[in-house]
């Protein structure tokens, strides 16, 4: 049982993984590289991925030349977070990419598209301290005047705006007959005046932010897609932002289990390797077990978008954001007890596993919204 890949697929996943093994294989390269995990993106490496054709994966063909696939994607996200690259800003960059190619114009698309190609990152932001998960909530103005648009208002949330050329905003331009009427999506240049970029102290360090738009002045043609029609153009893109999340926490579940298995392997108590106690060896198996699965769904999933990439897969998009970040969550925690007190030491890998799989069940749709979904899928 196992998915199968072509042999370019496979010649693709083994790149990347040496990529990784060679740019930042080591504690001290990703030490050096994110000033000792403060920040979790690296503009250097992220280019030197660029360089090699990789960021354009999703992509359309005239702005990349290649016609890659979400297999391919899925690919490329889980070996960079399987190597532990430091690229963070991968993740909503990708996902922003998406809703321009859908919805944006010739000439947004040649600006946001192309510098995604190009190793550029770009951002999105929904959310507001009122207004998370119950995204119909948003009160984030966008009035209309006789030269454009005048955005006020506090987003929070928003990872990469810090680095990010441009954001994607969802911001309110009217009122209709339900709350989710009334969303319209702005282009927003990252420098724009009236915006203020805001660092939000976490756990995983620096990578999400408050925005503050004070009568920050957009041109008329800033708008992406349609006036009002904001949330019908997010829902289209959900397939592609929840698989996105999955690939990357099945990387770093299966990262997490490789250092567990290294050791519990090489640690010996009591006179032999602490994996060799039914209770640890159990529960590598256990784990083990779980992360093919998540694997297998993640690919029939992009399989699955391949081959109908204008169907709306909610059930099986949100059980793979679901499952994956679930299992990550509990073979980082299962490794940091399986390793004591190495495990919450930060000399080893395994306490920044837990900070990062912790937060995948929160970001891009808490996993209770989730469950919800999977649930009215079957009419409940």
């Amino acid at each position: 049982m196992s998915v199968e890949f072509t042999s370019e697929q496979k010649d693709f996943a083994a790149a990347i993984a040496d990529f990784c093994k060679r740019e930042s294989g080591t504690r001290e390269q990703r030490d050096r590289l994110t000033n000792h995990g403060e920040h979790n993106h690296n503009q250097d490496v992220y280019e030197k991925m660029a360089k090699l054709g990789w960021l354009g994966i999703t992509i359309p063909e005239e702005y990349d030349g290649s016609a890659a696939s979400h297999v391919d994607m899925c690919i490329l996200l889980e070996e960079a977070a399987k190597g532990m690259a430091p690229i963070g800003g991968i993740g909503p960059t990708l996902i922003t990419g998406g809703a321009y190619a859908k919805f944006g114009t010739d000439a947004q698309k040649d600006v946001v598209l192309r510098g995604i190609v190009a190793g550029r990152s770009q951002s999105i932001s929904m959310s507001e301290p009122e207004a998370g998960s119950d995204v119909g909530n948003l009160s984030t103005r966008a009035e209309k005047t006789a030269d454009g648009w005048v955005i006020n208002g506090q987003k929070t949330w928003c990872s990469n705006a810090h680095f990010a050329d441009n954001i994607l905003l969802v911001a309110r331009t009217g009122r209709g007959d339900g709350k989710h009427e009334g969303l319209t999506m702005f282009h927003v240049p990252a420098d724009t005046a009236g915006l203020k970029i805001s660092g939000i102290d976490t756990m995983g360090g620096k990578e999400v932010n408050d925005l503050y738009f004070t009568d920050c002045v957009l041109p008329e043609d800033a708008v992406v897609g349609e006036v009002g029609n904001g949330w019908r153009q997010l829902m289209t893109g959900l397939n592609f932002e929840r698989l996105i999340l999955a690939a990357m926490m099945l990387g770093t579940a299966q990262r997490a289990f490789a250092d567990t298995l290294d050791f519990v392997t090489q640690r010996k108590q009591f006179g032999r390797p602490v994996g060799s106690f039914q209770a640890l060896r159990h529960r590598i198996a256990d784990l083990a077990t779980e992360i093919e699965c998540c694997k297998l769904l993640v690919y029939s999933v992009a399989e699955d978008v391949d081959a109908n990439p204008d169907k709306m897969l909610a059930r099986e998009a949100s059980m793979a954001k679901l499952k994956v970040t679930e299992t990550a969550k509990k073979v980082a925690l299962e490794g940091m007890q399986m390793m004591g007190g190495y495990g919450y030491a930060t000399e080893f890998d395994m306490e920044k596993h837990v900070r990062s799989t912790i937060v995948s069940t929160i970001y891009g749709g808490t996993n209770e919204i989730q469950r919800d979904i999977i649930g009215k899928t079957y009419g409940l």
